[in-house]
């Protein structure tokens, strides 16, 4: 998570610098984005129907097992947990 947090602050830095020097970003525009998020939305009802009209035995997540790891990716891990437990 810190480094998601970490990439936005440097995202941040980087558009006020963009603005103080009066540069237009080379990022796509917001409305790009907001399709992009729509489609991976949209890649998740197709499973979720699927799931639904089957009503086989139930999963005790199918959000966090199938819808998060597609839509947000996989967390940075610490390569040794002992240190940070």
């Amino acid at each position: 998570m810190k480094t998601y947090l970490v990439s936005l602050a440097v995202g941040l830095l980087v558009g006020v610098i963009y603005a103080l020097f009066n540069v237009r970003s080379p990022a796509p525009p917001v409305i790009a984005l907001v399709g992009l998020l729509g489609i991976l939305a949209g890649e998740q009802l197709p499973p979720l129907v699927k799931k639904l009209w089957q009503r086989d035995t139930a999963e005790v997540s199918w959000l966090h097992h199938q819808v998060k790891p597609h839509m947000f990716g996989e967390l940075p891990r610490c390569a040794d947990r002992k240190d940070h437990a």
